[in-house]
């Protein structure tokens, strides 16, 4: 599963990915200087990780992991072929959710598309497209369902009618994922770009981290009227720090006054924005965190860990992170009747420690 990061060009989006992931995406001061989608993976800070590792002493510790794609700028007219249009739109349909990064901050020396700096109809502008280009989707949809519906089958008349208020509520400018799903439609709305859940990432300057500034808090009012996720960030400290080794790092943070650059948190609010949580691994060798899709039973979960351990499943035993921290090992948290055994169709909770009992 992957998280876009999208945006007007010079927002700071190949900033913030080559922060997060130490990608190595160009970030040049000029519109489109990412041309092609730049992978790159960033680990989810998780402090009951280590806590756990540390109790069951195991030699090494992997931690979960968010896929990013820094996706090129988007401009007015992107939906029309504009700039990058047709590519931008291309690759934002393959990711799972949108990280939309909104410049907040101020600088003559970094080039502004518009020609200043107004978050709102930045992301105006984007939303604008993606619904345009959805709209589209709609449309050209809808000419084949309404052909299949002549022949009088229950299916396409059903979804032809569910699709012409979807393409009323589109045509007003609101995004697909505002809109009420039903059975019709969900496999069109599968394939919308504005479906996709989308977290705002207000890059602001390093003054502003701790208590935003007018421009964030534009940012923040909208996505409370959107339902939509937002984090504060900056970019630019945190380019400058991956420069400088740990500790100096943590002096300089110190020095400028903030605790964080916000980038602990956008990593954690992607992750969430995916509709993961966590569960463990744990022995000696290796105290690894691992990603499911919320939901996800003890059956998949061992998928996750094994492909043979899901087709030979038998139990799992399961305990609490936190539990097995506070007993002090594993063994002592299962004569603490800490530990449980449950069977293929658990539903596994975030921070979960399993156990997996399986038939080679």
């Amino acid at each position: 599963m992957r998280v876009g990061i999208v945006g007007l060009p010079n927002v700071g989006k190949s900033t913030v990915f080559n922060s997060l992931t130490r990608g190595g995406a160009e970030a040049h001061n000029y519109p489109f200087t990412t041309i092609d989608p730049n992978p790159g993976v960033a680990a989810v800070p998780d402090g009951r990780l280590k806590a756990l590792a540390e109790t069951i002493g195991s030699r090494r510790v992997v931690p979960a992991t968010v896929d990013f794609v820094d996706i090129a700028g988007l401009v007015k007219g992107a939906s029309e072929g504009e700039g990058l249009g047709n590519r931008f739109l291309a690759h934002i349909r393959e990711c799972d959710a949108i990280a939309h990064v909104v410049r907040c901050f101020e600088d003559e020396n970094v080039v502004h598309v518009a020609g200043r700096v107004d978050p709102v109809e930045d992301i105006e502008t984007v939303n604008a497209e993606l619904v345009l280009a959805d709209l589209d989707t709609v449309e050209r949809r809808i000419e084949r369902v309404s052909r299949a519906a002549k022949s009088g089958e229950r299916k396409p008349v059903a979804e032809a009618e569910a699709l012409a208020g979807l393409r009323e509520h589109l045509a007003a400018g609101r995004p697909a994922r505002t809109y009420p799903a039903s059975g019709p439609l969900e496999e069109a709305l599968g394939t919308l770009i504005t479906a996709k859940p989308v977290l705002y990432v207000a890059n602001v300057d390093e003054d502003s981290i701790a208590g935003g500034n007018a421009h964030s808090a534009a940012v923040e009012r909208l996505a409370a009227q959107e339902g939509a996720g937002v984090v504060r960030i900056s970019a630019r400290l945190e380019a400058e720090l991956a420069e400088l080794p740990g500790e100096e790092a943590r002096e300089y943070l110190a020095a400028v006054g903030v605790e964080s650059t916000g980038f602990e948190e956008f990593i954690r609010a992607a992750y969430r924005l995916l509709g993961l949580i966590t569960f463990f691994t744990a022995n000696e060798n290796e105290c690894r965190a691992w990603p499911i899709a919320r939901g996800s039973t003890a059956r998949r979960a061992a998928g996750r860990v094994h492909s043979d351990m899901e087709r030979g499943f038998i139990a799992a035993e399961v305990g609490h992170w936190k539990d097995v921290v506070e007993a002090g090992s594993w063994a002592r948290a299962r004569e603490a009747a800490k530990i449980r055994l449950e069977g293929r169709d658990y539903v596994v909770e975030d921070g979960d420690v399993l156990l997996i009992r399986f038939n080679v």
